[in-house]
């Protein structure tokens, strides 16, 4: 146990490495919501902007479909509003819908309040559409953290049983690296889940094995190297997630970016579709209900 929570394995912690079940999630947004590009595009901007979410999620639910492979979908209220038959089409290909907020809002820059009324609303407009429970939440950029104490509590009590909302690795945009690297209870008494993108600790360092901008911009080589050592070694289920505009090379290119903003959006759009197609065949990739709520799960030692 780490900072009095309980460290939580998965039921799949049973079977080989080889045969275990990692857990894939999508970030539903498009291009124009994410956090390299907000600096140049406002909220009260985005209705202006043309939607290729929805042709994306199309290739993604074919890419897994191919690979047998199940997800959850992380998504934003703001996009389930205008696209609800891409939330239909998610739940009827066998994927699980979870809130990402209504409009990619941080969570450190929310009250309590307002935090509680974004998920409220999200979940109910999610619930709606999908005709699903909604029970998982991920903060726009993995902003649970520790200025943010009453998140999980909030996020349980408005009927949520897990978040994949922290990333324990140092970034200069986010990161809770003294947080658990694996799936705990956050809160006392209750069952419900923090479950955090997965990293690796390797070489005096620690590495990010999740996916985002740093599957896009390392070589396949050094991604599969370090799940290797988290799924063989350790005996843990990746957590891996992505955006659909990462497999959109052809999204319009937005002028007035910092270089390193550019870099993180625009770095190897043109190679991720394939990449991820070799690391959906070199892994079992399920939904993150069934690899952390089904089943027996075990105390780590």
């Amino acid at each position: 146990e780490r900072h009095g929570m309980s460290d939580v394995s998965t039921g799949s912690a049973q079977h080989a490495a080889g045969a275990r079940h990692h857990a894939m999630s999508v970030d539903v947004e498009d291009y124009f919501q994410v956090w390299a590009l907000s600096e140049t595009i406002r909220r009260d901007e985005w209705d202006g902007y043309a939607l290729r979410v929805e042709d994306n999620i199309r290739r993604i639910l074919d890419l897994f479909a191919k690979n047998d492979a199940t997800a959850t979908f992380f998504t934003l209220g703001w996009i389930a509003e205008r696209c609800p038959l891409m939330i239909r089409d998610i739940v009827a290909a066998g994927h699980e819908i979870a809130s990402h907020g209504y409009d990619h809002t941080k969570v450190f820059d929310q009250t309590p309040e307002e935090f509680r009324e974004d998920v409220t609303k999200t979940r109910a407009i999610l619930q709606d559409i999908s005709g699903e429970p909604v029970i998982g939440y991920r903060a726009a950029g993995f902003s649970i953290d520790q200025r943010t104490p009453w998140a999980h509590e909030i996020l349980a009590e408005t009927g949520h049983a897990y978040s994949s909302s922290i990333h324990p690795i140092a970034h200069d945009h986010y990161g809770m690296p003294d947080a658990p690297r694996f799936a705990y209870n956050p809160l006392d008494g209750d069952d419900f889940l923090e479950v955090p993108v997965s990293t690796v600790d390797a070489f005096g360092r620690r590495f990010s094995c999740a996916g985002g901008g740093w599957f896009r911009l390392l070589p396949l080589a050094w991604s599969r190297h370090l799940m290797t050592r988290l799924t063989e070694r350790e005996e843990r289920s990746a957590v891996f997630y992505f955006h659909p505009w990462e497999i959109d090379p052809a999204q319009p290119r937005v002028a007035g970016l910092s270089g390193k903003s550019r870099l993180r959006h625009y770095a190897n759009l043109s190679r991720m579709e394939g990449k991820l197609s070799r690391l959906l065949g070199a892994y079992q990739w399920r939904r993150y209900d069934d690899v952390f709520l089904s089943g027996d799960r075990e105390m780590a030692a």
